[in-house]
């Protein structure tokens, strides 16, 4: 196995720092929202939430064509065009006080990411090998929920000053734009690849898995912060989602020793805490119910992203980067965006409440995972 002359620590710890950006592409500013609302009273209020979706839109289109950009371009090269579009697009977001430059802004910063995201990933699967992916890929899916709660953090600090502010956390991507340059090796991923249906066919356990996984995920901060209204604050209900996000991280802390243990049976974990998370928030009337919920939702959240990440990493081997990579972040961002438009019209036309459709997804899900994912085991 080819692997960088430097530190291996230093290069593990130079591909996380661009899984620690990833999230915030639309995360980053949710905080803001209602202050670019009040700022942009004019704009079409449809405009206003593409401020968070865009950059989501473009994500998967870059990375439908991440395969053919790495037939003509070298990793650090890409990462570093990546990442330098991120600080530009995102900070650069400070000084717009035109909705339509914004939205141009917003869409570049989703290019960026779609760029930066397969590595993240993919180079983990490059240079280590298969029996380190699971501890590997969790500390991805760690730094990628740390992410979101620094970045939550921050902008709502800085949103307060001035909805503008809230875009200077994206000058975090500076430390990624050190690290790259001093720690990444310029090299080649692959000569071919390319998305397509028979690579779809070959991976499709874990991209619809994803795909799930992020439908069942965004039905939460979607609807939690109405659901709870009733028993908490608006300072609570923001603490009890970036414990969430916390619980997750630590989750993908320990993701590696689980996979280990566990190995046969964590293709359920996933399915089974969101199908109980979202039990617990159908029948939410206290307060415990609400934590218990979030809890369990957190913890299939930070099992779920990289179990899927590690099945389809070991798969792929080292050309990831070109091949399933890819098609998981386009499964994942897609996820993300459809999660609201697929939940909310079904629970309207079957008069159920989100979070029951949620449990219905999960007993998907589960289904999905057993029929797809038998007898599947990783290398030890």
């Amino acid at each position: 196995m080819k692997r960088d002359s430097s530190n291996p620590k230093i290069l593990v710890a130079t591909i996380l720092s661009m899984s620690l950006l990833t999230v915030m592409a639309g995360a980053a500013v949710a905080p803001a929202l209602n202050a670019i609302s009040s700022h942009f009273a004019d704009a079409n209020p449809l405009l206003i939430q593409f401020v968070v979706s865009m950059p989501a839109l473009f994500i998967i289109l870059t990375n439908l064509c991440f395969p053919m950009l790495c037939r003509v371009m070298r990793t650090r090269t890409i990462a570093l065009c990546g990442l330098l579009l991120y600080v530009v697009a995102g900070s650069g977001a400070f000084f717009a006080d035109n909705i339509a430059v914004l939205l141009v802004l917003r869409a570049l910063l989703g290019v960026s990411v779609g760029m930066i995201m397969p590595l993240s990933t993919g180079l983990l699967a490059y240079y280590f090998p298969p029996e380190e992916q699971a501890r590997l890929m969790g500390l991805a899916a760690a730094m990628n929920q740390m992410g979101g709660v620094v970045a939550t953090f921050l902008a709502g600090m800085l949103a307060a000053v001035s909805w503008n502010y809230a875009f200077l956390v994206y000058l975090l991507g500076l430390i990624a734009v050190v690290l790259v340059m001093l720690f990444l090796p310029n090299e080649r991923l692959s000569n071919k690849g390319g998305i397509s249906l028979l690579l779809l066919k070959k991976f499709h356990p874990s991209v619809v898995g994803m795909f799930l996984v992020m439908i069942l995920f965004f039905i939460y901060p979607t609807n939690f912060a109405l659901t709870a209204s009733g028993m908490l604050s608006v300072t609570g209900i923001t603490l009890v989602m970036m414990g969430l996000d916390v619980v997750a991280f630590l989750v993908g802390l320990v993701f590696g020793a689980m996979m280990k243990r566990f190995a046969a049976q964590m293709k359920y974990a996933a399915p089974i805490g969101f199908m109980a998370g979202y039990l617990c928030l159908t029948g939410g009337s206290s307060l415990s119910l609400l934590l218990l919920g979030s809890a369990l939702i957190g913890i299939a959240n930070g099992i779920g992203v990289p179990y899927l990440n590690t099945i389809g990493s070991v798969k792929a081997g080292k050309e990831a980067a070109t091949t399933v990579m890819p098609l998981l972040s386009t499964a994942l961002y897609l996820g993300q965006f459809l999660s609201p438009l697929i939940v909310s019209p079904i629970a309207s036309a079957a008069h159920l409440s989100p979070y029951m459709i949620g449990v219905i997804i999960a007993v998907v899900y589960l289904l999905q995972a057993i029929v797809t994912r038998k007898g599947q085991m990783l290398p030890k």
